[in-house]
Parts: structure tokens; C-alpha cells; sequence
């Protein structure tokens, strides 16, 4: 056990010491500031730019309800004919034209917008909900029925959601354990990838240049491959607190300098969430503070060191039965496969069934279950589930420790030869 103490500290001092490290430890954070600023600034001036649509009715019956709005003006070009208002559209470089025809019998049909661009689903369908809306009401009108008495009688309706024992929750709150989930699920992917493939490259650099043959004569293999994967990933945990503190500081920094609000750009969901009312802002709220933390912080940590210590000695076995970084390609796609495949069914099964048997399924899967039971636990997960998949990661990382320090035994001292699946099962032998 010594000389594992000896080999994480020197893996250790070595990735924290090493310059692109160092660099990179500080770079990255800027980069991404940077880039989320400059989003930020670009969504400004996206949302700061208003469209202008010419709007050429001939019926005379939509014009007076196309008001203009912060984003949208629309500017009356009924007199004109439809080859004129193209060609003024064209000249001011308007957003688009709608031209509407005449008709008798209320047929819109034949409704046309011109635009050099398409326009987005969004702007179609608040034109066409503007046009339904007014047509609804000429034909209740023709009928004989009496709008203002329609819309008196119309209701709303707004529906609680509570628990059987009375504990009543927000329509919003789904989001928020999706958020929790999906970040800590793709947080974990991003740090397997970046940090496994850290150790593999390790590996390769000290079989390359002879180093490993002098330090197995004094330290068995199997502690050199654990001191690798636990030395790689403490200098990646100081490196990633450091991106989180300096990118919050360097973010709130320049957010009070620039005046860049990073909360003004508008998407669909806020405008949505505008709409909603302030009780149900404080019940979102109150599930936020109702959220389990402390437990969610405890099975991160442990799926998050579980799901890296089985994708790191993966990644240490391939490292050690290639020569070079070009020789792994072959290896690598049963690897970013099940990593793809956790966070696909976490994005599309779980957030629509957290409880489902797909989602449940992949969940126990030791190969998955870093990722999928992530993602679902924020949705309340039995504890037998829970257990039942630790054990089986448990399982799995004893094993694929096993069988990666065999490969990593006699890979580490073969050279000159591409291993096959096949070779690599035959040094399970020796």
C-alpha cells in the first residue's frame, strides 16, 4: 500500500505541475466566460433588433388585429398591389410580407408570407392563432351568438398538484429535477471522457518511452494502474473546483462591468414561466427547498467515483496494449458507446418516465447506471433500487479492475504489435 501512496502523489505532482495543465487550469475558465458573454451579448442585440412586416390585406378583415409588439411592427400595405408591396418590402429589406387575398366566404387558404428567410414555427403560428381567433368570432357572429356573453362565460382552470399525504407541488418542478439530473449526469460523461482519456494517454507516454519496464520491477501493476486512475483523478477534481470558483467570480465580474444581463435572453420556457403566477413561483420555490441536497450530493459523489473508476481502468487497459494514441480508435467506441447511450435514455426516457422499465433497466446496468440513476434519483428513487445498483457497479468495477490489470500486466511491456479483441482475450489467460 505504500508504494500506491507513493505512485498517486507522483501521478498527482505530475499532471498539477505539468504547464499545459497549469494553463488550461486557468485558460479554460476564460474561454468559457468569454463565450457565455459573448452569447449573451449576441442574444442582446438579436432580441434588440426589431422585424418589420408588411402586411397587404384585401379582405379588410385581419388588418385591425396585427398590433405591434417589442419584437414585431406591422405596417399596413393594403393599398398596394401584391407585386408593389414585394417590391417596397424588398427596397426597406422588411422582414417578410403576409399578403392576404380577398374573399366572400372567409376562405384564407390562399394566405401568403414572402420572406427572403424562412420565419421561425413561433411567428407562423402567432399569425395563423391571430387569424383563426378573428375568423372563430366572425362565423359565432354570422350564427347569431353574442361574443361578449361567450366570453364572459369563459373559464380557466387551474389544476394543484399534491401528494396523497397533502403536500402540494409545483407544475414546474419536473424541470427542476431534470436540471439537477441532466447536469449532474452530463457533468459525470464530460469528466469520464476528458480524465480517462488523461490516464490512458499516461499510460502510453510511460510505455513509449520505457519508464514503465523500471517501475514495475519495484512496484506490482495492478498498483500502478490504481495509482494512475486515483492520482489522474484528484488532480482533476482540484482542477475542475478551480474551473467552478474562478469561472463563478471571473462570470459575476464581468456581468457587473459589462451590464450584460445573462438572464434577459428569451426563450420560449421564460416567456412561458413569465405567464405564471406568483403563487406558483413560491411553490417552484418551496419544491427547490424541499429538494433531498444533502442525499442528491451523497449518490453523486458516490456514482460519480464509481462510474470514473470503471471508465478509467478501461481506459488504462487499452492505454497499456496500444503503442500510440492512433491505435486506440478501435477500442474507444465500446466505450463512448455506453456513455452516449446513458445519456440518451437519461434525456428521452427518464425525464418522460423516470419510473419506466427502460429507465430502470438502464439504471441497473453497471455501464450505465453512473449516468441513468443520476438522472432519475431527483424524481424519488426507492432505496432497494439504489442499493441494488451500487452493488452491481461494485461489482462490475472489481471486475473490470480484475480483468483491466491483467491486460495492463502484459500490455504494458508489448511493443510492435496491434492487439486484436482476440490478443487481449488471450492475456486473460496468462
Amino acid at each position: 500500500m505504500r508504494n500506491l501512496k507513493l505512485i498517486i502523489e507522483r501521478e498527482f505532482l505530475a499532471r498539477v505541475r505539468n504547464r499545459t495543465f497549469m494553463v488550461m487550469t486557468f485558460l479554460s475558465p476564460l474561454i468559457l466566460v468569454g463565450m457565455v458573454m459573448l452569447i449573451a451579448y449576441l442574444s442582446s442585440l438579436n432580441r434588440d433588433e426589431e422585424r418589420v412586416v408588411g402586411v397587404n390585406d384585401q379582405s379588410g378583415m385581419f388588418i385591425s388585429d396585427f398590433y405591434d409588439t417589442d419584437m414585431v411592427t406591422y405596417e399596413d400595405l393594403s393599398g398596394l398591389g401584391l407585386e408593389e408591396s414585394q417590391a417596397l418590402v424588398k427596397e426597406k429589406k422588411y422582414f417578410g410580407l403576409l399578403y392576404i387575398p380577398e374573399s366572400d366566404t372567409m376562405d384564407i387558404g390562399q394566405v401568403q408570407f414572402f420572406a427572403q428567410e424562412v420565419p421561425t414555427f413561433g411567428f407562423l403560428e402567432q399569425i395563423e392563432r391571430i387569424m383563426a381567433e378573428k375568423l372563430t368570432n366572425l362565423e359565432l357572429e354570422a350564427r347569431g351568438m353574442d361574443l361578449s356573453t361567450i366570453k364572459s362565460a369563459e373559464q380557466s382552470v387551474k389544476i394543484q398538484i399534491q401528494n396523497f399525504s397533502g403536500e402540494r407541488s409545483s407544475r414546474l418542478s419536473g424541470y427542476v429535477k431534470m436540471f439537477f439530473g441532466g447536469a449532474a449526469g452530463y457533468l459525470l460523461m464530460m469528466f469520464i471522457i476528458i480524465y480517462g482519456n488523461m490516464v490512458m494517454r499516461s499510460v502510453i507516454e510511460e510505455k513509449t518511452n520505457r519508464i514503465v519496464e523500471i517501475i514495475i520491477s519495484s512496484v506490482k501493476p495492478i498498483h500502478l494502474m490504481l495509482g494512475k486512475i486515483i492520482g489522474t483523478s484528484l488532480a482533476g477534481i482540484v482542477q475542475f473546483a478551480i474551473w467552478v470558483v474562478l469561472g463563478s467570480l471571473m462570470l459575476t465580474a464581468l456581468t457587473f462591468i459589462t451590464g450584460v444581463d445573462l438572464f434577459a435572453v428569451q426563450t420560449p420556457s421564460q416567456e412561458a414561466m413569465s405567464q405564471i403566477g406568483d403563487n406558483e413561483l413560491q411553490q417552484l420555490a418551496m419544491d427547490i427547498a424541499k429538494l433531498p441536497l444533502l442525499s442528491l450530493t451523497l449518490y453523486f459523489l458516490i456514482y460519480f467515483i464509481g462510474g470514473y473508476f470503471l471508465y478509467s481502468s478501461i481506459y488504462a487497459a487499452i492505454g497499456a496494449a496500444v503503442d500510440n494514441e492512433t491505435d486506440t480508435q478501435q477500442f474507444m467506441f465500446p466505450i463512448i458507446l455506453p456513455l452516449m447511450l446513458g445519456i440518451y435514455v437519461g434525456f428521452f426516457a427518464v425525464i418522460e418516465n423516470p419510473h419506466g422499465t427502460v429507465s430502470t433497466i438502464f439504471s441497473m446496468i453497471p455501464l450505465t447506471s453512473p449516468i441513468v440513476m443520476l438522472m432519475r434519483i431527483p424524481f424519488g428513487v426507492s432505496w432497494w433500487e439504489i442499493a441494488i445498483s451500487i452493488f452491481l457497479l461494485v461489482l462490475s468495477i472489481l471486475g473490470t479492475v480484475w480483468v483491466a490489470a491483467k491486460i495492463y500486466r502484459v500490455g504494458i511491456l508489448m511493443y510492435g504489435k496491434k492487439p486484436n479483441y482476440k490478443e487481449l482475450f488471450k492475456w486473460l489467460k496468462y
